[in-house]
């Protein structure tokens, strides 16, 4: 397999650091790595599949260099800065941010469900939101096969989705050390309050949920409703997702569906305790899929519970499944 020039802009923060993992892990064709970041951070050494490397500097020469891909993980300012710089000089920037998810021109792509869309890309992707890149995997086996009208969102977010300060407030608050990031304790409590809040009541977190979920599926009559919220959870976002759906359906097809879809490791046996939990997805790639039920309140009514790693799935390896079908679709 032909190798590739990659670059990670924000290597040493979370994510940043588990797209190098993810990278190594999944054994994608590397032929040379160029870690980046901040000023502050540049001159670290970081490890990548047991070679040393120094990171470098985010400058706009930094991109002189001959790099075919850029996973980009360093915050919505810094995407919108630096990607269209890398864009323009032939490099395929895959951002992790919320920069350019809305993007008319950029496609929002989650492997599994819409790959298709990097055929039009213009050298910037956008990856989604965490929260929605595992709901998507698991909506898309059923809008294909009974179409959807309705969806409602009620997320249970870990607080690796807050990067490192939220993290910390979460083992200092176990501590019994006061908050420093939250606007309140997140040890043993529940904040309905992800992101900021906008003028129609909803947060930001909840109002990209809606919107990304139109844009990946290509429907913008998809009616939807979220609440996100936060949880003393270090890693992996669980969601009630409720469904309401075209046609009628009978739960064992829809077993049959997740048995088969890619990307979905189905957990439904409630009689034996088997459903998905945040500790089952830590770690891993898949979207664990459970807790299938009828919402007898409506026709064609589905309740599921969908469970991640929002920072392998939701941002990492993510990304770095876009950077294979890129390879796949022979788009580099």
């Amino acid at each position: 397999m032909k190798s590739y020039n990659v670059a990670v802009v924000g290597a040493t923060g979370m994510v940043g650091q588990k797209m190098l993992q993810v990278l190594a892990e999944l054994k994608f064709p590397v032929k040379n790595l160029y870690p980046m970041a901040s000023k502050r951070s540049a001159g670290k050494e970081i490890i990548f599949n047991g070679k040393p490397y120094v990171v470098q500097e985010l400058c706009d020469e930094a991109f002189d260099q001959d790099i075919d891909i850029a996973l980009f993980s360093a915050g919505g300012d810094t995407s919108e800065r630096f990607s269209p710089v890398a864009a323009a000089k032939g490099v395929i920037v895959i951002d992790n941010s919320s920069a350019f998810r809305m993007d008319p021109a950029v496609p929002l792509v989650v492997p599994e469900v819409n790959p298709e869309d990097l055929d039009w890309h213009k050298n910037i992707i956008a990856n989604p939101n965490c929260s929605t890149i595992q709901a998507v995997v698991a909506l898309k086996p059923l809008y294909d096969a009974f179409g959807i009208d309705r969806i409602v969102y009620s997320t249970y977010q870990a607080v690796s989705g807050s990067g490192v300060k939220g993290y910390t407030d979460l083992e200092n608050g176990i501590k019994g050390e006061d908050n420093a990031f939250y606007p309140h304790p997140i040890a043993y409590n529940v904040l309905p309050h992800i992101d900021s809040f906008l003028d129609n009541g909803y947060t930001k977190e909840e109002m990209k949920m809606i919107n990304e979920t139109q844009k990946i599926l290509h429907d913008d009559s998809l009616r939807i409703t979220a609440t996100t919220v936060r949880v003393p959870v270090f890693y992996s976002h669980s969601e009630s997702v409720n469904v309401e759906l075209k046609k009628p359906f009978e739960l064992d097809a829809i077993r049959k569906l997740y048995s088969n879809a890619p990307g979905i490791i189905l957990q439904d046996d409630p009689a034996n305790n088997v459903y998905p939990l945040a500790r089952t997805a830590e770690n891993t790639d898949e979207v664990y899929v459970g807790r299938l039920r009828r919402d007898f309140s409506v026709d064609n009514g589905l309740n599921l519970w969908v469970v991640a790693d929002n920072i392998r799935k939701g941002a990492a390896s993510n990304a770095v499944q876009i950077a294979f079908e890129l390879i796949k679709r022979n788009l580099i």
